[in-house]
């Protein structure tokens, strides 16, 4: 599975070859047929891929934050996108099509893809995979319960809700939120903190409580305004409420590095997926089994350049994700002609490629 994610370029079969894998039945073949390939994969279940997702980020997740905090919060982001799998009677079952103008569809069935990542290293930390018609909102609620104190969690404006922010405040201590206003909501000021950022009050609407006694009828809110050349002024809303320990220019400032998450997601999508059309799974436990695959090699890719980057003493993000990538898929292509001992200082040599 791993070498499926890895090389993109390969049939599966060629990809099962080329890493020397048998399955011998009881007359001693071990050639692998695709259906026994598919076979194999059904035993394996996605639970094992889940598994080796979960380790990674519990031996490395805690490193990444540490490494690059503001203010003494580690940055987190959630990003939706969809992906395209193909059209198979199962995944024809499973999945929808979204819509594509007056009374039409696409052409391809979708999963939608939602991702909890560390801005500051774009480390994955959670993965959630449904179908096209299962709304971002939904999904990335089950990471609200995984998320660590002293954070600061940035969501799209399309996800602004206040029952969610007040849960992930009161989950922990410190746990704060940071959003940008749409442009119809409303707010009651409560004290005027300078002349582009007030304290304000939010309040959950009846039918939240209705469903919830145990809300408040308002939570309290900190909203910065600010325009950038050429553009309208927006507003921030966010739960850190102190001016002095969290100013606002530094807010603004860090906002804009919610766009870390395109670009990180756009590593896996695009990069890591090599720009193919499609997965190429042909059962929704399959296109699962294969997107938690890509999501383990995309961060083992992510720890290797956060390694390189601290033999180089810079930022990992300045390190280029496509050339590791192509690197470490050379060197799992050639590996098998080097001595087994010289594989540690083979891959090292990652180090001054990637420089």
């Amino acid at each position: 599975m791993l070498g499926m994610a890895l090389l993109r370029d390969r049939s599966i079969q060629a990809v099962c070859d080329h890493l020397h894998l048998v399955l011998p039945d009881h007359i001693g073949k071990t050639t692998i047929s695709s259906a026994g390939l598919d076979q194999a994969r059904d035993r394996l279940g996605i639970a094992p891929l889940k598994h080796l997702l979960g380790a990674v980020v519990t031996r490395h997740g805690r490193e990444q934050l540490d490494a690059h905090r503001w203010r003494g919060l580690a940055v987190l982001g959630t990003l939706g996108t969809t992906i395209r799998v193909p059209d198979s009677d199962e995944n024809r079952a499973h999945f929808t099509l979204p819509p594509c103008g007056a009374h039409r569809e696409s052409a391809y069935r979708q999963a939608r893809v939602v991702g909890l990542m560390a801005l500051g290293t774009h480390f994955l930390l959670d993965l959630k995979v449904g179908a096209y018609m299962e709304s971002e909102e939904s999904l990335s609620s089950g990471f609200d319960e995984h998320l660590s104190d002293h954070c600061v969690l940035m969501v799209d404006r399309g996800l602004l809700d206040y029952r969610r922010f007040y849960r992930h405040q009161q989950r922990g201590e410190e746990r704060h939120w940071l959003v940008r206003a749409k442009s119809n909501l409303v707010w009651t000021v409560l004290e005027i903190l300078g002349p582009n950022q007030v304290i304000a009050e939010g309040s959950f609407r009846r039918p939240a409580r209705r469903s919830d006694p145990t809300l408040p009828r308002s939570m309290p809110l900190r909203v910065i305004c600010y325009q950038l050349p050429g553009f309208k002024p927006q507003w921030l809303l966010t739960s850190m409420l102190d001016a002095e320990r969290y100013p606002a220019a530094e807010i603004i400032k860090l906002y804009h590095q919610r766009w870390e998450l395109e670009t990180g997601f756009d590593k896996l999508h695009t990069h890591t997926l090599e720009r193919l059309e499609a997965l190429r799974s042909g059962t929704p436990d399959r296109i699962r089994q294969e997107l938690f695959a890509l999501a383990v090699v995309y961060n083992l890719v992510r720890l290797e350049m956060a390694r390189v980057a601290g033999i180089l003493e810079v930022s990992p993000l300045r390190i280029s994700y496509r050339t590791s990538l192509l690197l470490i898929r050379t060197w799992w292509l050639s590996a098998w002609v080097v001595a087994a001992g010289r594989l540690p200082q083979y891959l090292e040599q990652l180090s001054i490629w990637s420089n």
